[in-house]
């Protein structure tokens, strides 16, 4: 009889399909698309404004040229944005424990003084 799991791959782990990430291709050309929508709008802005610029109302202009400068950093910012990443609850450190220490302090820093504390207040 035949096993096709790894022998080194943790009982009960199961991976679904669905979990896996896109393709980076694929997230590649997604991001380069959206770009590319996005700096072909900004010319279309920028062009509207200076053909109509006379023949429409003024805040329309300034509308459409405030566009034009401003989707180029909107655009850079989307397409830097990278892989989006799926943590979920995953803990990738183990929180660390706060030991004993050395000798009997109990914890972190000094230990009190004699006479000093907040049982001594009591």
């Amino acid at each position: 009889m035949s096993s096709n799991r790894r022998h080194d791959a943790p009982v009960g782990e199961v991976h679904r399909i669905t979990d896996a990430p896109e393709p980076l291709a694929a997230d590649m050309s997604r991001r380069q698309s959206r770009y590319l929508i996005q700096m072909t709008i900004r010319v279309v802005a920028f062009l509207l404004a200076v053909l109509t610029w006379n023949h429409i109302p003024m805040w329309v202009s300034l509308f459409l040229i405030i566009a034009a400068v401003v989707l180029p950093y909107v655009a850079v910012l989307f397409a830097n944005a990278g892989r989006e990443r799926n943590v979920g609850d995953v803990d990738f450190l183990d929180p660390r424990e706060i030991g004993a220490g050395h000798g009997d302090l109990g914890g972190l820093g000094p230990a009190p003084a004699p006479g000093r504390g907040p049982e001594s207040d009591a």
